[in-house]
């Protein structure tokens, strides 16, 4: 061996040169520890940001969904429909938003008002004060660009508001518009709960304008979202004071998060903040991320701390100084003994299985949150098929109720077949064939009357779809419903009275035609049980507008004036316990809007009901 190999391994085998590699792989350690940690934290928090930013989305779509089907649904009211004809009506308005203060503490909004074409407060569910108030900033400036929804500032309650508009339409045209105001406080106040207890994580919701509109952090709210400065940033924000959209002692200051910041989310940039509190100097350094809400035209941006990922990062970085140290150490210990090499080996054989057995925790981990996904959105989608759902429910309720008497229809003519079937056997060993003939005659008008019942509990019960409006003779529809509802009419004694001319026909669904005519003659035959007179009328004229009316009276027990008002609600019933839901005449009303009609009730003169609704007629054969 050469002299001076000689000389530089007895150098090594020195202690001073190995406390100096000791030191170097202490640093090293520490630098690549340190870093290779914090990367992945980084790279971890903001996937988890992204999937907790995908379940608030979701949450505030859903807060927002909530209320999307109620303008829709109070616009087929009769009295709101009343109100677009006749908007001075002092005394209308008043009861209007009588009912509207009802439903608004039911379903839970903020505040729900009509409103005229050029911003007056017709009717609101906060009563006479409201209406002489003036509307709000953005209402003219929503109505005259047709929008569906938009959200502004309410200073009463010094948060956002989510103002939901459906269009009153009268013979002119539109002639109101009516509103139903969504308060965003309480689900703002859940994040600002959240933030609160966490401390990891800020919320932020920011319009159009890059105005930050809601905030887990109550300070930040209104503030602008870039940075800037100057004439151009004071223009901005005078502007912005002036549109009407947010309070007026609005600050507008920067929140200090440049554009390039969102636009290149996998860069994972640290963005310096304003202060949490007006007494701090200064805020917290957050990572930036943001989900688009397109539908909505909003960005929702999650504001993550990365505190914690620094805080493992040091201490994945003082795991590499001592790694650095132990490898240091080792070296000298790998001089001495060969025993050592065996013993690092199995040491890498565990971190590598406790490596493999953590990855396979993470990927549990994210098929459980991908389930959990799926799961909600199965249940966006059921909530959309609860309104279908709803109306086979009233049909298979109503069938429900008639299945005692259909079953005694059905159960007469199979006795009398029977009983014929057995007596032309005996009829043929006698030889009398022409009697036979004339028993198997009967049996086949029995099957054809089983084959009438069943067709039509068939159809009746079929889940009808959505459809353009077809011919339909209103004779048929009414001896269809008359042919569900006829043994009740007979167990009762009650007197059918039928006034409807045979070539008269109507443009709808003859299906859900049918349920409305069995859901109306089924409360008159309920109302009149016990009454010493009981007829039931069904009545049905053309007019001159084009339209047909179809009158169902009964001389029953009727109701009081002061319940009228509420037969159209859900789940409103005067039936004892057990025997209604309360959704029929809902489920009808619905249905009767859809053909483009209106179903209306009123007592009679003489006691008992009316129920009257009217469809389009057919003008002309050759439309069929």
């Amino acid at each position: 061996m050469p002299p001076f190999l000689n000389t530089l391994i007895r150098r090594l085998a020195r202690p001073s040169v190995y406390v100096y590699v000791t030191v170097l792989l202490m640093v090293l350690g520490w630098i690549v520890g340190q870093s290779v940690s914090e990367r992945a934290g980084m790279t971890q928090l903001s996937a988890m940001t992204l999937e907790r930013l995908e379940l608030y989305s979701n949450t505030l779509d859903a807060e927002l969904a909530r209320h999307a089907d109620l303008p829709g649904l109070l616009a087929t009211d009769p009295q709101v429909q009343a109100l677009v004809q006749s908007p001075q009506d002092i005394k209308l308005r008043a009861q209007i938003s009588r009912t509207l203060a009802r439903i608004n503490v039911r379903a839970g909004a903020m505040q729900i008002f009509i409103a005229a074409p050029d911003g007056q407060v017709l009717a609101s569910s906060d009563g006479a004060q409201s209406t002489q108030s003036p509307p709000p900033p953005r209402l003219r400036e929503a109505l005259n660009a047709g929008r569906p929804h938009f959200f502004a500032a309410d200073e009463r309650a010094a948060s956002l508001a989510y103002y939901l508009l459906h269009p009153l339409q009268s013979e002119g045209g539109a002639a109101a518009t009516l509103v139903v105001k969504v308060s965003l406080a309480p689900l703002e106040a859940t994040w600002v709960d959240l933030g609160l207890r966490s401390e990891g994580e800020r919320l932020l919701v920011v319009d159009a304008q890059g105005v930050v509109i809601m905030s887990s952090v109550p300070r930040w709210r209104y503030f602008l979202l870039g940075r800037g400065s100057g004439a151009a940033r004071d223009s901005e924000r005078a502007a912005l004071r002036a549109s009407g959209r947010y309070p007026a002692d609005a600050g507008f200051e920067d929140m200090g998060i440049p554009a390039e910041a969102l636009e290149s989310p996998g860069d994972m940039p640290l963005v310096r903040m304003p202060p949490l509190e007006a007494i701090q100097k200064a805020g917290p350094v957050l990572m930036p991320q943001e989900r688009p809400l397109v539908p909505l035209g909003l960005r929702l941006i999650a504001l993550s701390d990365p505190s914690g990922v620094r805080r493992q990062a040091r201490y994945a970085g003082w795991g590499g100084a001592a790694f650095g140290a132990f490898a240091g150490v080792l070296g000298l210990y790998l001089a001495s003994r060969r025993r050592a090499l065996r013993q690092l080996s199995q040491a890498q054989a565990q971190l590598q299985q406790a490596h493999a057995q953590l990855e396979r925790l993470v990927d549990a981990r994210t098929a459980q949150l991908r389930s959990t996904n799926e799961e909600l959105k199965h249940q966006i989608g059921q909530r959309v098929k609860a309104e279908d759902e709803l109306v086979q429910a009233g049909k298979l309720a109503v069938l429900g109720q008639m299945s005692a008497g259909i079953s005694h229809e059905v159960n007469q003519p199979l006795t009398a077949m029977r009983a014929l079937a057995r007596n032309g056997l005996l009829l043929l060993e006698a030889g009398r064939h022409a009697t036979v003939a004339e028993n198997l005659t009967a049996i086949d008008a029995m099957v054809e009357r089983l084959g009438l019942i069943t067709r039509q509990l068939k159809t009746f019960a079929r889940k009808a779809e959505q459809q353009e409006g077809a011919p339909v003779t209103l004779l048929t529809s009414i001896e269809n419903a008359l042919l569900l509802v006829g043994h009740r009419l007979r167990e009762d004694v009650v007197t059918l009275k039928l006034d409807v001319p045979p070539a008269l026909r109507v443009l709808c669904d003859g299906n859900r035609l049918e349920q409305v005519l069995v859901n109306l003659f089924g409360n008159a035959i309920d109302a009149m049980h016990g009454e010493p007179q009981r007829l039931l009328t069904v009545g049905a004229a053309a007019s001159d507008d084009g339209r047909v009316r179809v009158v169902v009276d009964d001389t029953g027990r009727g109701m009081s004036e002061n319940l009228l008002p509420r037969l159209f609600e859900p789940f409103f019933t005067t039936k004892p316990a057990g025997e209604g839901l309360g959704l029929g005449l809902v489920i009808s009303s619905k249905i009767i809007h859809d053909f483009g009609g209106t179903l209306h009730a009123q007592r009679n003169n003489g006691g008992g009901m009316r129920f009257e609704f009217d469809l389009p007629a057919l003008q002309d054969s050759s439309d069929v």
